[in-house]
């Protein structure tokens, strides 16, 4: 694992004993004080939720935290789920931590709690702390269990951004082994990087808040196969849960829990799926029907959970043989309803010269790209 800058990293042996709804009492005398990662205090980043213990779960690529403080040291203790053992290699949530933007943290959780000491100073100093999850939730998931800070005033949640953006696809948003340049290498969470991806970029140069509701293999009507059609792995089935199958956090699972749209106010809304659809399609007239028809249900469900969000419907990064019947069902879409803040645009396929991540998923180059020309097409039909 690539660890840049990685201040302290042990397996905690805080004592925290209760569920944080502020500062903690139980701490020694004129110690630092104990924040839960409460959104009294921490900016969430995209879905996540309060576990019973007063942690936050991070589940989806993307997921995270961000606050702010003046003082002159700060650590963060993190849980792993149930998958979090050294045995689990390849499987471990991967995270980041960043101080005023600088990655100072990046880690894999491979056990219960580790503690992070991520700034330190004699003098206090004016601080941004976002703590990200890496990769994605099929496979394991984590949570902020308390934050430590030393300073006069509490944490403070990082301020909204005045844009939000959703993004709603398959590996290619996830960040699927953007940091592994060999293309015949197979699937690793330690080589996932949200951050690297178009979907991340394109908010950064939207200066837009974001949520990732992206899951690897995962299709409109099939999930990727090499042959019979694959129901199970199709992201309409689970749009509207706090995630998908992964490791249990506090005895719970992300696909049993329902999302909550209360406050969850997109301005814009990215679906990027099709990708894994074609291995089961292969351009067939009557696969490609079916395709259309489950896109327009996908996109009347979208809409029935975001009634404001324009939605922009892409494809192409990774094959583009799909994209004609979302034009199609865009259309189709608009002279049912009558909604016309749905638009389409095809990504260009990425370019062998630009280099080849792992399982012939797209480079950060061919990701950057891809970032410039969404985020052009947004402002422009935004009027951002």
């Amino acid at each position: 694992m690539n660890v840049k800058k990685l201040i302290c990293t042990s397996l905690s042996a805080v004592l925290i004993a209760a569920a944080f709804s502020g500062c903690s009492a139980a701490k020694e005398p004129d110690a630092p004080p104990i924040y839960s990662p409460s959104y009294d205090y921490v900016k969430p980043l995209g879905r996540t939720a309060i576990a019973d213990d007063g942690s936050l779960w991070l589940v989806h690529s993307g997921t995270g935290a961000e606050f702010t403080f003046n003082g002159t040291k700060a650590s963060i203790t993190m849980e792993g789920d149930s998958n979090a053992s050294p045995s689990a290699e390849g499987n471990l949530a991967r995270i980041a931590i960043y101080v005023n933007g600088e990655r100072v943290v990046d880690d894999t959780i491979d056990a219960a709690e580790k503690t992070y000491t991520v700034f330190e100073s004699q003098e206090a100093a004016e601080c941004d702390v976002k703590i990200v999850k890496l990769s994605e939730a099929g496979n394991s998931t984590c949570g902020i269990k308390s934050i430590e800070v030393t300073s006069e005033e509490p944490i403070r949640p990082a301020e909204k951004k005045e844009r939000f953006i959703e993004f709603i696809g398959d590996s290619i948003t996830c960040g699927y082994g953007v940091d592994d340049e060999y293309r015949d290498h197979h699937f690793s969470t330690a080589t996932e990087d949200v951050t690297k991806t178009y979907a991340y970029k394109t908010a950064e140069k939207l200066n837009a808040d974001y949520s990732m509701v992206s899951m690897s293999g995962h299709g409109i009507i099939s999930g990727y196969t090499t042959g019979a059609k694959v129901p199970t792995q199709v992201i309409p089935k689970l749009y509207s849960k706090l995630g998908s199958s992964g490791g249990m956090y506090n005895g719970k699972s992300a696909i049993t829990m329902a999302w909550d749209f209360t406050g969850y106010t997109p301005d814009a809304i990215v679906i990027n799926l099709g990708t894994n659809d074609s291995s089961y399609v292969k351009r067939n007239e009557e696969k490609t029907e079916e395709f259309r028809a489950a896109y327009v249900e996908f996109l009347k469900k979208i809409r029935s959970s975001n009634p404001d969000a324009v939605i922009f419907c892409t494809l192409g990064i990774m094959g583009n043989d799909l994209y004609p019947a979302i034009e199609h069902a865009v259309s189709d879409y608009t002279g049912e309803t009558g909604d016309t803040k749905v638009t389409a645009m095809m990504f260009d396929v990425q370019d062998q010269n630009d280099g080849i991540a792992a399982d012939w998923h797209p480079s950060e180059k061919t990701h950057e790209k891809a970032a410039e020309k969404l985020s052009a097409y947004i402002s422009e039909y935004m009027g951002w």
